[in-house]
Parts: C-alpha cells; sequence; structure tokens
C-alpha cells in the first residue's frame, strides 16, 4: 500500500525508515491518509491533543484555510503505568518553545517536551513530579514558572521552569486548602493571576511576584458567586478588561470587568448557558473567546452541546448565538488563532470535530470528525511561523 504520510510522498517506508522518522509502531487512522495536498507542505500550524486513558499526545497539521487536519504522530507520555483519571492538562510556553503535559496517577509526572519550529514535531526532554494530581497547568507570561491548580488536592502551586524547559521539582509556593481547585490564569501583565475552587463557590484573586516566586493575596481576595454554582474554568478577554467564567453545576457564564490599575474583579452579568429543554443538573466544562474577542463559547458534557454568545464590543456583555452539538462528553475544546474554526473533543466519543465559526454571526457549522486516542480532553493550538 502507497502512503502519503505527512512530509513523506507516495513512497513505501522500510521498519528502518519508519523509526528513523518516529513512526514505529504507529497505525494512523484511515481519515489521516491519502491525497491532502498539506501533506506536502511544512505546516504552519500545529494542533496539539491529549488523549488520558492511552497516555498520548495526538500531533496534527492543520490547514489555516480549510480547518483539514493531517497526523504527523502520536507521542506517548511517560511517568507512570496507569491511566491519567479522566484528563491530562497541557500547557505551552509563550515563545512556543516547550509544552507541558501533566499525569493524574502516581506520582503525578508532568512531561516536559520541546516543539520542533519546523515540523510542529514534540522531543520528550524531561519528566517531573508534581505536587498533587493537577486539572490545570498553565504558565506564567514569561514561560519561567508553571502554575497549576489541583481539584482532588485543593491546593495551587507554582514551580520554575529552567533555562532548558524542564520543570524544577521544588515548588516555590504551595497554597493549601482551596476546596476543589479547578484552573489558575495570570493575566497579560503578569502581575495578577485569578484561581477557581469549585467547592466554595469562589474565584480566588492573587497578585504574582515573579521575583518571590509566590502569590498574595489581591483586594478582597475572593469574588463569591451563588452559592452551589462551582466555578470551574476560565477565560480572558484579548482586550484585557473582562474576564469570563463557567460554572460546572448551574452552567451559566459570568463576566467580569477587570481592574486595570488594582486587577480586582467587578461581576457585571450571568448568562444561562444550558438548552432549555434538559431539566437535570448539567455538567460544564470549558469556554473559549475568539481571538478577535467578538465571539465566546461554552461547553456542556451530559447534553454533548456547545453554547455560542456575541461578545459586546464595549460592555464585555453577552447575548446568545445558540446551542450546538458536537462530541460526546465535551471536557474540551479549543478556537485557532485566526478565529476561523473551534476544534472540540469528546471523552466519551474518542473523536474530535472541526467547526467552521461564521465571521458575521458567530454560528458553528460543522466540517469534519478525526479519531482520537482514548479519553480526549485537552487542545493546544500553536503556530509555527
Amino acid at each position: 500500500m502507497a502512503l502519503k504520510i505527512y512530509g513523506v510522498r507516495r513512497k513505501r517506508l522500510t521498519r528502518r525508515q519508519a523509526l528513523a522518522l518516529g513512526l514505529g509502531g504507529i497505525a494512523f487512522p484511515s481519515p489521516f491518509i491519502g491525497g491532502n495536498a498539506m501533506a506536502e507542505n511544512t505546516p504552519d500550524t500545529i494542533v496539539y491533543v491529549s488523549n488520558a486513558a492511552s497516555k498520548e499526545i495526538y500531533v496534527l497539521a492543520m490547514n489555516r484555510d480549510t480547518g483539514d487536519l493531517a497526523l504527523i504522530a502520536k507521542v506517548p507520555v511517560p511517568g507512570t503505568d496507569k491511566p491519567s483519571p479522566a484528563s491530562m492538562p497541557m500547557a505551552v510556553t509563550p515563545d512556543r518553545r516547550f509544552l507541558y503535559a501533566a499525569l493524574r496517577s502516581d506520582n503525578f509526572p508532568a512531561s516536559s517536551f520541546a516543539i520542533d519550529h519546523t515540523t510542529g514535531q514534540l522531543t520528550h526532554i524531561a519528566t517531573t513530579p508534581l505536587q498533587d494530581s493537577m486539572a490545570y497547568i498553565v504558565t506564567d507570561r514569561t514561560g519561567r514558572y508553571l502554575l497549576a491548580a489541583s481539584y482532588p488536592g485543593n491546593k495551587l502551586t507554582i514551580n520554575p521552569i529552567d533555562e532548558q524547559g524542564h520543570i524544577v521539582e521544588r515548588a516555590t509556593h504551595i497554597i493549601p486548602n482551596r476546596p476543589k481547585s479547578h484552573c489558575i490564569l495570570v493575566e497579560p501583565t503578569n502581575k495578577y493571576c485569578y484561581a477557581t475552587s469549585l467547592r466554595s463557590d469562589t474565584i480566588m484573586e492573587w497578585k504574582f511576584d515573579p521575583s518571590s516566586r509566590t502569590l498574595s493575596p489581591n483586594g478582597s481576595s475572593e469574588v463569591h458567586t451563588k452559592p452551589g454554582a462551582g466555578p470551574r474554568h476560565m477565560a480572558l478577554h484579548p482586550n484585557r478588561r473582562f474576564l469570563y467564567l463557567i460554572t460546572e453545576t448551574t452552567d451559566t457564564i459570568g463576566v467580569y470587568a477587570i481592574d486595570p490599575a488594582l486587577g480586582i474583579l467587578m461581576e457585571l452579568q450571568f448568562v444561562d448557558a444550558l438548552p432549555a429543554d434538559f431539566k437535570e443538573q448539567p455538567a460544564a466544562a470549558d469556554l473559549h473567546v475568539t481571538p478577535d474577542g467578538r465571539f465566546l463559547y461554552g461547553s456542556e458534557r451530559k447534553t454533548s452541546t456547545l453554547a455560542g454568545y456575541r461578545i459586546d464590543p464595549e460592555k464585555g456583555t453577552l447575548s446568545p448565538i445558540g446551542h450546538f452539538p458536537t462530541e460526546k462528553t465535551p471536557r474540551g475544546f479549543n478556537i485557532d488563532p485566526r478565529g476561523r474554526f473551534l476544534l472540540s473533543v469528546g471523552l466519551d466519543s474518542n473523536a474530535m470535530t472541526v467547526y467552521r465559526i461564521d465571521p458575521q454571526s458567530g454560528a458553528l457549522t460543522s466540517l469534519k470528525q478525526y479519531p482520537m486516542g482514548q479519553q480526549p480532553n485537552w487542545i493546544e493550538i500553536v503556530d509555527l511561523r
């Protein structure tokens, strides 16, 4: 069988050639094989998908014009023989040199990968045990620190990252007693940090000090949601003026203004995100804002839907676009850097669907579904050039 695999044109590979390319033992799903012209060129944009149960990262080239994907590699994430329960969070440094993936079992190993800026391939460079099972990881805006939120461990942590991209094992700050911490973000000035505590129904407000490598309370230190809302994930507006929150157990989306001088939050709006005909308790998951700041989307796992909203450019408030069916149990999704495509993975469908985002209305149109590994849950999209 003559295969066309990314960067290799119509030539049967020997076992030795396959191993040299890092393809030994990989069986590419059929949708990734064949006459896609994109597979003949060096990729400009790469999609990384973490698969928690199979402990691997799918590396895919993305066509910026059509949204088509071509599989480059399946990269194993080492550190434990056990699967990573429910998720394997990832983070990419701002300079796009390194990617991190955190397994959530045994000694909680986090793998460091170097990103090849010609091919998008990942090279494993280190594995470092973290302090707990992390639901969310992110780097600060310099890429020198890894901040993490532990849901089962009820804590926030900071670990330095050295010049070679390795995570330093010894944490510089551990903040305990933060019940069911689920998300942590650093805003663009690198001065302020926000984290969610799902059980205490709060957004924590912090000052981030890179020199001391610590967090300290900012303002009142907490913003409360309605009791039982379950604040989960957050997203920042690209204009730096607004923060958005999705609540897991009520499936609402909150809008907060960010004080530009102090970094503190002020609640502006909450909207319902659940389909009107669904009467059970929801399980909302993820949310993202398009790079132009015009649209926001949130995922809900029990209805397997994406809710879309238009963002008021001045007020930051939301008006509904509609609900769109997606992969079963959509724990994670992401939007490409040009805001043209939304990619959504299903924890229980083991697949990913690519949608086109209508530039005028924000409506989603399903384009194509791709098979993934077991329990896909997290997507990072990186422009190589």
